[in-house]
């Protein structure tokens, strides 16, 4: 590929800065080190390639091949290999001494990362990187060291699951994820000039130095990122340090936000791709919201909290929330890289300068109209008469939905009270009602501080138990009721040993003629059938619903007694045993929740047949009208049976 003379130009500086000096002197070192160097002897390299030059397959390179093509082609073998003095040579050879050219070299390599070169066995070595017998000018593509390379040669220890997950390494895909980036993409592309991993890991200027992060030196220490992105990023970087962000790290707050921490670090990716961290439709979200929504930080600068909400419930924000890429984003406004407190004459928020920042998008704004607080109480701004317009509808709401519920209670009472003065008929006994009470102020009590306990920072949580010491009052409610629960249930097992309790528990048995209700239902209100089922004591309905609370009450009952006592739980049962129980009992409470809400409400609320509600529960009896309705193949039972099983 042909390529311009500029870019060259460029690409082969990048390579010198790598490697200074090592391509102009090598043969020169070389050829004086093999005529002063005693005690090798004369072998000539016919005699090694006698043996050598055998490929262990058909593709794999000769070694008279691999020399052909590499910088020390003008060596002999004995310069490498200073050990063999004569013929046939030891099966096992001592390593190659690569610092006997390049001294320079060994003296920088020292470590690599956190591994040492005396005590890390997984260090690299120069073999790892450059090869063998085919090591190649940095300048040739196809050397291993050359820009294009680098990602696959620091690949294959850095993306071996094994050596990252022994040496703590976090980035255990760093080349995967690089090679998406727009540096990978842009190196891999063709473009010499784009950071590759040398460029970035690299101390002084030599890939021989890599130094860890917390190396004072390395150029990813902290402290150090700002000027290793300005090597290329140069202007960037200027303004960086002129912002508050970089005066900060400057001063060695190792809180404050480099390059890395607001575009990542082997992802980067464009600003204009939506998945970007700095794109307009998530920098306030992703990149700023997580440090100035800090209340630690916060409180150490002394920055006010809940910026991002109000910046979320203003125009702006609804506008970003609705897919609008042009609306001010905190970049907008405050700017990217060179951001100062709006207490600095130059800042771009500095009430001087509002109108040419507001400007830039609206132009022609009055100063007035670019004075007006953007960072308020969320979704208004705070002049005077927002604040008034405000109260008035807090007030008007406050009044205005007070009396509808008002009026809806007073509705509610009437409905009620009519519905309990008409003819009744016995539905539950006494002992049934109480049984039906203790299981629905339990449950109810079960389900709100159970949802209490995971969801601990609702403000229906907040408004119920308070923020202090009201995770550890839930706790307790939750367990009382839990054992009010089960008292219940106990109290209804003994109930079915009674007579009217062996009657009620074979009225509730599920039959074949309930899926024939079912069907015949389903086509009943879909207007494919005429007439309606006739049930009797208990519908599919009441069938469906009593089964799965027995299902439910099991289920709840055996993880909550596993989550309860889950101390003496994990000495009997292996790991991760509690977590699936943590799981069914979430979510099976998820599911009686709203079965009851949706399943229970309905038949027994706001069923057109019912409405406002079937009163049984409170009186035990309920209409002769709506238990005519609801249950007319009992009803034409004979009175007298009717009453004498119901006073059993």
């Amino acid at each position: 590929m042909n390529q311009n003379p500029l870019q060259q130009d460029d690409y082969n500086k990048k390579i010198n800065s790598h490697y200074p000096g090592v391509f102009q002197v090598l043969y020169l070192v070389s050829v004086i080190f093999i005529l002063t160097s005693p005690g090798i002897s004369a072998i000539d390299p016919q005699d090694c390639l006698a043996c050598h030059d055998r490929a262990t397959n058909e593709e794999a390179p000769t070694y008279d091949s691999a020399l052909t093509l590499s910088i020390h082609q003008d060596m002999e073998c004995t310069d490498c290999h200073t050990g063999i003095s004569d013929l046939p040579h030891d099966e096992k050879l001592s390593p190659v001494d690569c610092g006997i050219c390049h001294d320079d070299a060994t003296a920088t390599y020292q470590k690599h990362g956190r591994v040492s070169v005396v005590t890390g066995e997984d260090i690299p070595t120069c073999v790892d990187c450059h090869g063998k017998h085919d090591i190649r000018s940095p300048n040739d593509k196809n050397s291993r060291v050359n820009p294009l390379s680098m990602p696959e040669t620091c690949g294959r220890c850095h993306e071996d699951i094994n050596l990252t997950r022994k040496h703590e390494i976090l980035y255990d895909r760093a080349v995967e994820v690089y090679k998406s980036s727009v540096h990978g993409k842009a190196s891999l592309g063709g473009v010499y000039v784009a950071a590759t991993c040398n460029d970035c890991h690299s101390a002084g200027g030599t890939a021989h130095r890599i130094l860890g992060p917390g190396d004072p030196e390395s150029p990813i220490n902290h402290f150090n990122i700002p000027k290793t992105c300005g090597k290329c990023h140069k202007n960037i970087e200027n303004d960086y340090w002129e912002g508050i962000h970089g005066k900060l790290v400057a001063r060695g707050e190792t809180d404050s936000p480099v390059c890395t921490d607001c575009h990542g670090e082997h992802g980067i990716i464009s600003p204009r791709d939506p998945l970007s961290r700095v794109s307009p439709s998530r920098v306030a979200e992703a990149t700023c919201s997580p440090c100035h929504e800090s209340a630690r930080l916060n409180e150490k600068y002394g920055i006010p909290s809940g910026r991002f909400q109000s910046w979320v419930d203003s125009y702006h924000g609804l506008k970003s929330r609705a897919g609008d890429l042009t609306v001010a984003n905190c970049a907008s406004c405050h700017g990217a890289h060179r951001i100062l407190p709006s207490t600095n004459p130059a800042s771009s928020v500095h009430p001087e300068n509002l109108q040419t920042t507001c400007g830039e998008c609206h132009p022609g704004i009055s100063t007035e109209l670019a004075q007006t607080p953007i960072h308020g109480t969320p979704g208004i701004s705070q002049t005077t008469a927002a604040r008034v317009i405000q109260q008035i509808y807090i007030t008007a709401i406050i009044l205005i939905i007070g009396a509808m519920v008002i009026h809806w209670l007073i509705d509610l009472r009437k409905q009620i009270k009519n519905v309990l003065n008409k003819e009744q008929r016995q539905r539950m006994n006494l002992n049934e009602v109480w049984q039906h009470t203790f299981l629905m102020i339990s449950f109810l009590v079960l389900v709100i501080t159970g949802f209490a306990l995971r969801y601990s920072d609702a403000w229906w949580v907040n408004l119920l138990f308070g923020r202090e010491g009201g995770f550890a009052l839930r706790g307790i409610i939750h367990r009382v009721a839990a054992v009010v629960f089960i008292i219940t249930v106990i109290w209804h097992v003994a109930y079915l040993f009674t007579l009217r309790g062996q009657k009620f528990l074979k009225d509730i048995w599920p039959r074949k003629e309930d899926f024939a209700h079912f069907l015949q239902t389903i086509l009943h209100n879909l207007d494919l059938k005429k007439d309606k089922p006739l049930f009797g004591r208990f519908s599919y309905v009441e069938k469906a619903e009593y089964w799965a609370l027995v299902w439910g009450t099991v289920v709840m009952i055996i993880s909550g007694f596993f989550l309860w006592f889950d101390d003496i739980a994990v000495n009997w049962f292996p790991k991760g045993f509690l977590d699936i129980m943590l799981v069914v009992h979430y979510y099976e409470a998820w599911l009686a929740f709203l079965a009851i809400l949706i399943w229970h409400f309905y038949s027994t609320i706001f069923s057109p047949g019912v409405y406002p509600m079937n009163p049984s529960w409170l009186t035990g009896k309920m209409p002769v009208e709506m238990y005519k309705h609801e249950h007319p193949a009992e009803f034409e039972m004979e009175p007298q049976e009717t009453t004498r099983e119901n006073d059993s």
